[in-house]
């Protein structure tokens, strides 16, 4: 580092990557990301992806792109304007600004930047940055792709396999403006290339190309240097929200003592989920990936019944497509987990993006009454914990689960502290053996239940004198047969209904963050958790009282919600559709009417924006 230069250290910066889907951006993103979480950085990310597959090179519909927020306090929010901002082509440029701050940094690829560029990127002039009113930004010109053919000549590459590292040069000119360290992405690269060892070397040069242009050219009038602060001992990992769903149950299945089962079909932004559960069959998981939805979540049933933690994953309109099967599994009384990764809609919607809008279709979504317990995560690394608590409900209270993350906190990544599996809430099946005294394999009947609980038990095919047969049609409270019976009909859907009721009295109860004398409660639930505790922290600093209430448990809420709400004149529900949970919160809560704050633009919620209108509430 050149000791003239002056370093500007930060509690934390906002950093933007943009450019074309083949540019490589996310790849850039993830590794600066791991270089902060190892440095001692709290992170938070945000992959934005175009919708489109392969949209035409250089147009602003194939700008793909990835923000993080690194700090050295608890970042969770990927940030709402960025500080440095990387964009390998007009496009990218034009998509991003209204992204930045007034005085941010901006790197260019100047090669990039040509007349047909700008012309592809819908420029009216030849001067984009006076085009986009971009005065009090600080540019960074470099000629990247010049560079990086020019020094990759001698590596053996052709001119598009080199072309391809120049997201690397931008990673190395960001980890010298960061004064990051080069040797762990080197050791990224390393790993990610060592089959191929001209390419991990083209890449690796590319990386310190970067770094030295900043260097040796004095790129910015600043370094930054953002603290770090000691983090809490343990094996730390940064993971993105469908790892962590995974990961949660594979937790969930060691501490049940059951092989774990998925069924599923791919589906935007599920998949991963899939991607990462098929690569641990040495843990006992069994991937089925299944012609369409409904093959998908009927092969889990199947394997339910059998005796396994049966795991079925879809996005909103694969939700819909399982509605039926979903009702089967109501009707059977069989543990399933259904996991919904929100994204925009209806119909194909916008597949890359994120909203809360399936949650009445998860809470009501299936023909009768179908009650079913619902968990929505709150961040990428809490995705852990709530699908651990979805396969807990379902394997305990023998009924299927929903549980609701988005694309947000689905794609993007926070560090996450792994956990000592022992540290766990325990998971017990609700087996036959645990059957009351005098109930034997003689007298038992498949819809035997707890009656405090109302839980049925779970008799494994293969348990001696427990043989039995499920299905979709009403059963007799009492024998276990069919049946048609208007009063057993009304009372099984009442038992149904009393035995989700139950679970309020096994989860977690709320806690308020904030001031206990708050003028103004704002509630939430799921993937915007970061957004809006930020936003009543930045409200608190300009001296207002306010307090945050969020909610992980939907269906049935936790035992104290009605008392919380009710402790505060003002209530704002905000969530990223037009209402549904504040019209929730309202058929359960009589004379419940809180203020709202909808948003659905595919996008998460703007910080400002909620802070301006958080304000505005307390001052009416």
């Amino acid at each position: 580092m050149d000791e003239q230069k002056a370093v500007k250290t930060l509690k934390d910066i906002v950093i933007r990557f943009s450019g074309d889907s083949g540019d490589g951006m996310q790849l850039t993103g993830t590794i600066f990301s791991d270089l902060s979480a190892m440095t001692g950085n709290t992170i938070s990310t945000f992959p934005d992806f175009p919708a489109e597959i392969r949209a035409p090179q250089g147009t602003l519909s194939g700008v793909s792109g990835y923000q993080v927020q690194i700090g050295s306090r608890a970042v969770r929010t990927p940030g709402e304007r960025a500080d440095i901002l990387v964009a390998m082509n007009p496009a990218a440029l034009k998509v991003s600004v209204g992204y930045l701050k007034k005085d941010s940094i901006i790197i260019i690829d100047t090669d990039s930047f040509t007349a047909n560029d700008l012309r592809k990127a819908e420029y009216i002039t030849e001067e984009p940055f006076e085009e986009l009113g971009l005065k009090t930004q600080q540019v960074i010109p470099a000629p990247i792709s010049s560079i990086v053919k020019e020094g990759l000549k001698d590596f053996g590459l052709d001119a598009k396999s080199a072309l391809r590292c120049k997201n690397m040069f931008a990673l190395g000119l960001i980890c010298w403006l960061c004064d990051r360290p080069l040797g762990p992405a080197e050791q990224f690269l390393d790993r990610k290339f060592g089959k191929k060892p001209a390419l991990r070397d083209a890449n690796i040069a590319s990386l310190n190309h970067g770094y030295d242009f900043g260097h040796n050219t004095h790129a910015s009038a600043s370094i930054f240097r953002i603290e770090t602060q000691k983090p809490i001992p343990g094996r730390y990992l940064d993971i993105n929200g469908n790892k962590a769903t995974a990961y949660g149950l594979i937790a969930a299945s060691e501490r049940a003592g059951l092989d774990l089962f998925l069924g599923s079909y791919p589906i935007t932004p599920a998949t991963d989920i899939l991607h990462e559960l098929a690569r641990h069959k040495a843990l006992g998981v069994k991937t089925v990936q299944a012609e369409d939805e409904i093959a998908g979540i009927c092969t889990a049933i199947g394997a339910s019944f059998a005796g396994d933690l049966a795991v079925t994953t879809t996005s909103g309109p694969g939700l819909a497509l399982k509605g039926e099967a979903t009702g089967l599994a109501v009707m059977a009384e069989i543990p399933l987990v259904i996991i919904d990764v929100q994204r925009g809609g209806p119909s194909t919607g916008l597949p890359t993006k994120s909203e809360q809008t399936d949650l009445m279709q998860a809470l009501y979504g299936r023909n009768g009454e179908a009650p079913m317990p619902v968990v929505a995560a709150t961040t990428p690394d809490t995705c852990f914990l709530y699908a651990y608590w979805a396969a807990k409900i379902a394997v305990e209270h023998m009924t299927p689960v929903i549980l609701l993350t988005d694309s947000f906190i689905a794609n993007g990544s926070s560090a996450w502290r792994i956990p000592d599996l022992k540290s766990l809430p325990t998971i017990e099946p609700n087996y036959v053996s645990k059957l009351p005294e005098g109930v034997t394999a003689e007298n038992w009947k498949p819809f035997f239940r707890d009656q405090e609980t109302k839980v049925r038990y779970w008799a494994v095919p293969g348990t001696p004198g427990f043989e039995h047969r499920l299905g979709g049609l009403e059963k007799n409270y009492t024998t276990s047969a069919i049946s048609t019976d208007a009063d057993n009909h009304a009372l099984m859907v009442k038992t149904r209904q009393e035995k989700v009721d139950y679970i309020a009295n096994c989860i977690p109860q709320l806690e308020v963050e904030g001031d206990q004398d708050a003028e103004l409660l704002v509630v939430g639930w799921g993937g915007t958790y970061g957004h809006l505790y930020e936003a009543t922290h930045k409200v608190r600093e300009r001296g207002y009282k306010i307090a945050h209430l969020h909610f992980s448990f939907i269906n049935p809420l936790p035992l104290n919600t009605e008392e919380l709400l009710r402790r505060y004149k003002k209530v704002v529900v905000a969530e990223q559709n037009s209402g549904q949970f504040a019209r929730y919160l309202r058929g359960i809560i009589p004379d419940f009417a809180p203020h709202q704050h909808n948003e659905v633009t595919g996008q998460p919620f703007v910080l400002s924006q909620l802070v301006e209108d958080f304000i505005k509430l307390i001052e009416e």
